[in-house]
């Protein structure tokens, strides 16, 4: 199925099985979602479990936090990643701080799903990666998954975790395809939300990814194999916390390492995993550790945004430098 198929299938089955769970957002009712995500939800659990909002981002998450106060698992649509600002104040100073303010005795298991990245040709505030600032926000879960079967049981992982989740949802990968094994016995083979997982083994070099950079590592490593070079690409899954362990297992056999996002790399995800696998595993580099994304300048016009995102050809450009040590 589609990814955004896998994400209304588990927003299904969570609904389905545990009646505290409601679903919120611009147009995720009637019209089931910009991007169809909620798509039929409204029609077969109602309006007072699958909710349109005003346009009102900071509204949402405060009205969220509410709902979680008194019991329930709220899960909010930000209906693009550059419209969570207006929230954003909620989300850092009270979503992620109720725990420790607390001294442990309230939780807030809110999700917040929001489609992130390019390459849909949108205008501006359409196709930002703002993960690295919730990423750097203590208190706050950011998970991104790369495939529709991750998409399908990460985001039930993250309705059922008790602690409030960010997850961005790689647009450009929305209608693309994968297995997906709905089996409930199914779940107990799933790898944990915050694992990292290897999805393709490899001895020369590793490259490090999370969503939609992660098919585009792996179209890569195999433009790669025609030139006798052996990549093992790594999918992240998980950007706070980071499974630094995958990531140093894998280069202390490759000895290389290459990391890829979407966002710029001015202070991106990919620095903090540069910084801890330079500090955890000097001995074992023979290259430096670099990071690919994209240019550090507002996000562009739509027709300059195959310029503006990392492609093949940039990630096969570090790949190349890595290995000329």
């Amino acid at each position: 199925m589609t990814l955004v198929a896998a994400l209304n299938a588990a927003l299904r089955t969570v609904l389905a099985s545990d009646p505290k769970t409601l679903v919120m957002g611009e147009d995720v009712g009637r019209l089931g979602g910009v991007f169809r995500v909620t798509d039929g939800l409204q029609k077969d659990f109602g309006e007072g479990r699958v909710m349109d909002t005003p346009l009102a981002e900071s509204g949402i998450v405060g009205t969220a936090i509410g709902f979680a106060l008194r019991g329930y698992r709220p899960i909010v649509e930000i209906q693009f990643d550059g419209f969570v600002f207006p929230g954003y104040d909620q989300i850092v100073t009270q979503l992620a701080k109720m725990h420790a303010r607390s001294r442990g005795l309230v939780r807030l298991p809110v999700v917040i799903r929001i489609p992130y990245g390019g390459g849909i040709g949108a205008v501006e505030h359409h196709s930002e990666s703002p993960e690295a600032l919730f990423a750097h926000v203590a208190g706050l879960r950011v998970m991104s998954p790369a495939t529709p079967s991750d998409a399908y049981w990460m985001l039930q992982e993250a309705v059922r975790c008790d602690d409030p989740v960010v997850f961005f949802e790689p647009k450009r990968r929305y209608y693309e395809k994968g297995e997906v094994d709905e089996a409930p016995e199914a779940a107990s083979g799933q790898l944990p939300a915050h694992t990292a997982r290897v999805v393709r083994p490899g001895g020369d070099l590793t490259l490090a990814a999370y969503g939609p950079m992660v098919a585009t590592c792996l179209e890569a490593a195999r433009v790669a194999a025609e030139e006798g070079r052996d990549l093992e690409v790594v999918d992240l899954r998980s950007i706070s916390p980071i499974d630094f362990d995958t990531v140093q297992h894998s280069v202390r056999r490759t000895g290389r390492l290459v990391v890829a996002h979407e966002a710029p790399v001015f202070f991106g995800a990919g620095a903090e995993i540069a910084a801890q696998v330079t500090e955890h595993c000097f001995y074992h580099l023979s290259a430096p550790v670099l990071r690919v994304g994209a240019y550090h300048t507002p996000y562009p016009p739509s027709r300059l945004e195959d310029e503006y995102l990392p492609g093949i050809d940039r990630v096969l450009d570090a790949v190349d430098r890595a290995l000329a040590h």
